[in-house]
């Protein structure tokens, strides 16, 4: 199976078709059907790793002040709890907790509405351990490895560029600093650089701009860390929203054309 980062965005995404929303369309067609989904989302940041092992997650909308339209929608796939014990078979010896509280999140759901809208495909959240540093992350995301040759497609959800704080409620050109970096990181993607995506806080303040808390970034790291020596790096779709949040998609694994 190939493994996708997903640049999620806003979760007005959901509700929406633009660029960003046609391409995870088009990815989910285009990808051979998995026998589940294992998303690594930003949006559930934790101590310690976990992993989602209900039969049925609930959709979690996990913000406010947006429409009510968000609120109603509903992705009711099946959970799968025997990939949530493969997990932690793989994951070992990190210490993995099967939960059956959380469910699936924006940063899941938002972009599974488009790839796989009739929410037929069993899905399983990993959680990301906000106690660890980069390099676990990657190191954690090599150990899924078998999970591909297995059926499973292995996605990330998040956002290169990450700065809400500096966001331009209006759209507009993105800022010089979110380019750079956006591209830095895109360039590491291309040649297989995964030295420069794990150490990402080299790139100073264009990192501390972009990464101001690492969260949206880290699901990165585990799809950087599932591409195989001989595969390139794809990228579905680029660009920016809000001037401080870049839209990148990147795939590995995809045949060419």
């Amino acid at each position: 199976m190939p493994v996708v980062f997903f640049g999620h965005g806003s979760p007005m995404n959901t509700l929406e078709r633009n660029k960003y929303t046609e391409t995870w369309r088009k990815l989910g067609e285009s990808i051979p059907r998995p026998k589940a989904i294992l998303c690594v989302s930003a949006h559930w940041y934790t101590e310690g790793t976990a992993v989602t092992a209900m039969e049925k997650p609930k959709t979690i909308h996990d913000f406010y002040g947006f429409p009510q339209a968000l609120f109603d929608v509903q992705y009711p796939a099946p959970g799968d709890p025997r990939l949530a014990a493969r997990v932690r078979e793989l994951l070992e010896p990190v210490e993995v907790r099967l939960d059956d509280s959380w469910g699936l999140d924006h940063g899941t759901w938002s972009v599974l509405k488009h790839a796989y809208p009739s929410a037929d495909v069993p899905v399983v959240q990993l959680s990301i351990d906000g106690t660890q540093p980069p390099q676990f992350h990657y190191e954690t995301g090599k150990r899924l490895a078998p999970l591909r040759d297995e059926g499973v497609l292995v996605a990330g959800s998040g956002n290169v560029v990450h700065n809400l704080r500096l966001m331009k409620r209006a759209g507009g050109v993105p800022f010089d600093w979110a380019v750079r970096f956006n591209e830095k990181i895109r360039a590491a993607l291309a040649s297989r650089d995964h030295r420069a995506l794990v150490d990402f806080a080299k790139l100073g303040e264009d990192a501390r701009l972009a990464v101001p808390t690492p969260e949206h970034y880290l699901p990165l790291l585990y799809v950087a860390a599932l591409q195989s020596d001989d595969e390139p790096m794809s990228f579905a779709v680029d660009g920016y929203d809000l001037g401080s949040v870049s839209m990148l998609a990147a795939v590995a694994g995809m045949p060419a054309g």
